[in-house]
């Protein structure tokens, strides 16, 4: 049995964001259960400020000091772990595939894991309410700003170690893994020699080897009328692309001709494909740019403009105003920051797209966020 503690030493100062599709559920967890959106901003501007320090991790409970400029705060997050049952479905869901375990230690959590487990009645990631955040600070607001930094620097250790999850779920990795190896040979008992007695066993002699076959020149097949054997090759390469795609995430979203050859040009990234495809629609470079960043909500982005309503247009300034961006002159959907040569394009998702002024025109720069100062952090770094 383990400590089951573990310490992460603290992030440096620096733009950072969670990657990972686990560690954007994480934050989503978070936004869902605040009460003051206004403290989130403040928490992601601490996270990448480096003032949080070593972050502790055990069953139901990660926390870390925070070193805010008035004082020092001791501040937690809370996760109910999984009970044994819990545990028990859990594991028999990771077992059911062999890819499960293989991805969980190559650093992936699949999507079809975790709607296995849901199926299964276990929730893996947190949902709305199930994350406590706790702090020392005088603050009434849940989370306050300081367990909000904790929260975003968690998504960061989400996305380079997913068994971190699983900690706080309550488990160690190298529990895990016993527990699949115990499963594994109940279900199948072993069988054969031990390794040291193959080792010391003389070696037979090997069999002769088959007699030389000469054949005869290979025949020469024309090729048939018509087929055009380089535009097959790219389509076997986004087939087996899209098949992994829908394995992974079990979804096949039907597109446009538009979204859809944006989409293959990108998937295949073949400069030869991308030549074809542009002779055939303009603007293919800065589109294969801006599905890299968002798939086919950053290509809508990109190519339509669209006016917010009132409503939206009154919540996008004020979180602009809240984070102190640079004066912005404002058209429709689109926030520009002339003497920087940024933009941000707010979306119909309610992300901001940051753009960048790219010889008298406008490229996608960077992958959307909720907040506009997030956006634009990595661009004004």
């Amino acid at each position: 049995m383990t400590d089951r503690v573990r310490g992460y030493p603290a992030f440096p100062k620096g733009p950072r964001r969670a990657r990972t599709w686990w560690g954007r559920a994480w934050l989503q967890a978070v936004e869902d259960t605040s009460l003051d959106l206004g403290q989130l901003r403040l928490g992601r501007k601490f996270a990448v400020a480096g003032i949080v320090g070593t972050i502790t991790v055990s069953p139901g409970r990660l926390a870390a000091t925070v070193y805010d400029t008035e004082d020092t705060y001791q501040t937690s997050v809370r996760l109910t772990p999984l009970t044994d049952a819990e545990w028990g479905r859990f594991l028999a869901q990771v077992a059911a595939k062999a890819g499960h375990i293989a991805a969980l230690i190559d650093g992936d959590v699949p999507h079809d894991l975790v709607a296995a487990a849901d199926d299964a009645g276990v929730q893996l990631l947190p949902g709305i309410g199930d994350l406590d955040p706790d702090c020392t600070c005088p603050g009434w607001e849940l989370p306050c700003r300081h367990a909000a930094a904790l929260c975003n620097q968690a998504s960061w250790l989400l996305d380079a170690d997913p068994w971190v999850l699983l900690l706080l779920r309550g488990r160690e990795q190298e529990e895990v893994l016993a527990e699949l190896r115990l499963s594994d040979d109940r279900e199948a008992p072993a069988v054969g020699v031990l390794a040291t007695e193959v080792f010391a066993a003389p070696v037979p002699p090997l069999p002769l080897p088959p007699p030389i076959v000469e054949f005869g020149p290979l025949p020469v097949f024309d090729p048939v009328p018509g087929l055009d054997v380089e535009a097959l090759g790219w389509l076997v390469v986004d087939a087996a692309a899209r098949a992994r795609e829908v394995l992974a995430t079990g979804e096949s979203p039907v597109l446009d001709e538009w979204h859809d050859r944006v989409r293959m040009a990108f998937t295949v990234a073949d400069p030869r494909l991308t030549a074809r495809l542009a002779a055939v629609g303009p603007g293919l470079p800065r589109a294969v740019r801006a599905w890299g960043y968002g798939g086919s909500a950053a290509l809508t982005v990109l190519d339509t403009a669209w006016t917010p309503s009132k409503a939206e247009v009154a919540r996008a300034r004020r979180a602009w105003e809240g984070e102190e961006l640079p004066t912005a002159t404002v058209w429709r959907n689109r926030w520009t920051v002339e003497a920087e040569g940024l933009q941000l394009r707010f979306g119909r998702d309610g992300r901001w797209y940051p753009y960048r002024e790219e010889g008298g025109d406008w490229w996608p720069a960077g992958p959307p966020d909720r907040d506009p100062a997030a956006a634009l952090s990595e661009l004004m770094a």
